[in-house]
Formats: structure tokens, C-alpha cells, sequence
């Protein structure tokens, strides 16, 4: 049999009382727990027991689960009011026309423009910053060059094996015996060990300075 309904009102039995509490508030937890894992929920729970005793759980950090309920809670006041809601956008237009301007500042100066103002230790810090890209663009330049000079040196090294096989089958192996009375070295293939030498390309040293 089923168990029976429980009808949801106040325990009068102090005894009942408390240990339907902790089982429930650890049933809570629980959940709360499952909900911020599964559903990359951001969670805060705060309980107090009749006793005056404080439980909590947060899935980051209670603080920032209530300042930002705070925030959320003035935000929704202020959209209710006409005026608030206006003051809301144009306190964010300000913001993001201040960001703007200091990527455009900074978009000059990276540029050499609109540097006389700066000091001595702000030019050393843009300087810093510029070198640092020229750093990782050189380092993704070689890369992609030498993931390049891989490539062809594989493709040619293939189709020298390709070639070699086939004047095989076309010619035999004498064509390619230089001792051979009617033996012929195929055009494009040199004699001896020379022929079976994969082919190598490197960077040369301009490109690994630039």
C-alpha cells in the first residue's frame, strides 16, 4: 500500500517537529544541490529553523547570489518608472560611449598617433604591449610556414616513391641500374642512393627572422 498523504500544516508534536525539519531541510540542500550541477543554475538558499538557527547554501557564493538579487530587484523598480528607466539607459549610453573612447585612444597610440602626452613609463608599457603582438604574430607566421613546408615535403616525398614505382613497372628494375648494359635513368631521377633521398625543404633564415 501506498503511503498516505500528509497534510501540510503546522506539527504541533515539538519532537515531530524537529526531525520532519532536518529531513526535509537536508531533502532541500539536496535539491538545490542537484539544480545549480544539472541546470548551471546560480543558487542561494538561506534557512532558519524555529530555534533561530541559520542553514545556507550557495552554489558560488551567498553575497553575490543577494547583491545580485539587489540589483536585479532595484533594476525591475526603476523599469516600472519612466523617468528611472530613462536614467537607466542613459546612464549606460555614458558608460559605453567612455568605452569607446578609450579604444579609440588606444586603437591611435597603438598606431604611434596622440603620444605626446604620455610619460616616459606609459610609452615603455605600449611598447611592451606592441612587442608582444609582433611575438605572437611572428610565432603564428612560422608555424603556419613550417606547418606548410611539412606538408609539401610529405606530398613530395610521396610522389617520388609514386615515380619510382612506376618506371619500375614500366621499365624494370634494370632502368634504373646505371651498371646495366640497356639500362636508362628516367628523366628527373638522378642514380645510385641519390634517388631514394626523400625531398627536404626548410624555412631559410630570412623567413625565420621575419
Amino acid at each position: 500500500m501506498g503511503r498516505g498523504k500528509i497534510v501540510i500544516q503546522r506539527i504541533d508534536n515539538c519532537t515531530s517537529r524537529q526531525v520532519t525539519f532536518s529531513k526535509r531541510r537536508k531533502g532541500l540542500i539536496k535539491k538545490a544541490k542537484e539544480l545549480a550541477v544539472l541546470c548551471d543554475a546560480e543558487v542561494g538558499l538561506v534557512i532558519y529553523s524555529s530555534t533561530g538557527k541559520l542553514y545556507e547554501f550557495a552554489s558560488n557564493s551567498l553575497k553575490s547570489v543577494i547583491e545580485r538579487y539587489n540589483k536585479n530587484k532595484e533594476e525591475h523598480q526603476q523599469l516600472l518608472n519612466p523617468s528611472s528607466e530613462m536614467k537607466v539607459w542613459q546612464r549606460e549610453v555614458t558608460i559605453l560611449r567612455e568605452e569607446l573612447q578609450n579604444l579609440q585612444e588606444n586603437h591611435r597610440q597603438f598606431m604611434g598617433e596622440q603620444l605626446c602626452g604620455l610619460s616616459v613609463k606609459e610609452l615603455k608599457g605600449l611598447e611592451n604591449q606592441l612587442e608582444m603582438s609582433l611575438q605572437g604574430i611572428r610565432l603564428t607566421k612560422e608555424k603556419i610556414l613550417t606547418d606548410e613546408i611539412e606538408d609539401l615535403n610529405q606530398k613530395g616525398n610521396f610522389i617520388h616513391q609514386q615515380n619510382t614505382e612506376l618506371y619500375k613497372k614500366v621499365f624494370g628494375t634494370s632502368a634504373l641500374n646505371p651498371g646495366s648494359r640497356n639500362g636508362c635513368i628516367p628523366f628527373g631521377m638522378s642514380t645510385g642512393e641519390e634517388s631514394h633521398l626523400p625531398i627536404q625543404l626548410q624555412l631559410s633564415r630570412s623567413d625565420q627572422q621575419t
